[in-house]
């Protein structure tokens, strides 16, 4: 399968006195999914973009660099300029740079704030709305409470392929700490997750996968949530959790090494602050 790779360095090396670090180098690239569909990759972030016959439409515009890249480089897979921006949720490492995209009609859920970095909604969408658009169908649920109040996922067809941005992604843990979510909400929107009809897992972060890649996430996160409670119950620390709880049938996962202590330690500060331990 051919991708379509291009190269960025943000910054190069001055041999001079001391300044300011230079920027850290950008990796970005169009990379076929099925069909009309592709995903965007930008550093660790993805965002999915389905070519149509009136525009291509764009799922999350990372940032203002991001989608000046894509528009520049919309040509090397015969996708017209983009004419609709939906996004996923209003979390600015995923919804910064609207308006690199100007004219592009903008869709968010109605609980999405007013404007996400400086951009406003053309049209907002319910819990559960489709929209024809060039011969696609994009399916958007909006997953309720947990990583953000607003999150759709969009499935689009007839490719059927699911855009899932955060709750969960294709053999990767979680992002560190879970940043004070409530984790049995997160638990929630996994599982309406499951409940929608799809072939393919296109993630946020991470490599597409399947239907039962989100099953494993679910998995995970269940695991995550029984080991550490049994811990605390048993009047464990945190410390203690983390050196017993090693969750090694999920070794081969990306940030493995790095982010299961962290996983460990948002799921323990989410059970006691909730008071669940007892």
């Amino acid at each position: 399968m051919k991708h379509f790779v291009l190269t960025l360095s943000a910054a190069t090396f001055l041999a001079a006195a001391p300044g300011p670090a230079p920027a850290q180098e950008v990796n970005r690239e169009l990379v076929p999914v099925t069909g009309d569909v592709f995903l965007m990759r930008n550093n660790f972030h993805n965002s999915l973009v389905v070519r149509t016959s009136e525009g291509t439409v764009r799922i999350d515009p990372i940032n203002a660099e991001a989608g000046a890249w894509l528009n520049d480089n919309l040509g090397s897979i015969d996708a017209p300029p983009v004419s609709h921006l939906i996004y996923s949720h209003s979390h600015l490492d995923h919804a910064s740079g609207g308006d690199a995209h100007a004219g592009a009609e903008v869709i968010m859920h109605e609980d999405a704030p007013e404007a996400v970095d400086g951009v406003a909604a053309t049209r907002r969408v319910g819990d559960s709305e489709s929209i024809e658009i060039g011969g696609k169908t994009f399916e958007m649920t909006n997953l309720g409470p947990g990583h953000d109040n607003h999150m759709l996922v969009t499935v689009v067809r007839p490719e059927n392929v699911a855009f899932i941005v955060d709750v969960a992604a294709p053999k990767r843990l979680p992002f560190r700490d879970f940043a004070g979510a409530n984790l049995d909400d997160w638990i929630g929107q996994i599982a309406k997750a499951q409940e929608l009809d799809f072939e393919i897992f296109a993630p946020g972060h991470a490599s597409p996968g399947t239907p039962e890649d989100l099953d494993d996430a679910m998995t995970y996160m269940q695991d995550l949530r029984a080991g550490v409670l049994a811990g605390l119950q048993a009047g464990k620390s945190v410390d203690e959790i983390t050196a017993d709880l090693t969750l090694d049938a999920y070794g081969d996962w990306g940030q493995y090494e790095d982010w299961r202590p962290l996983n460990i330690q948002g799921m323990a500060d989410y059970l006691q602050r909730e008071g669940l331990v007892n």
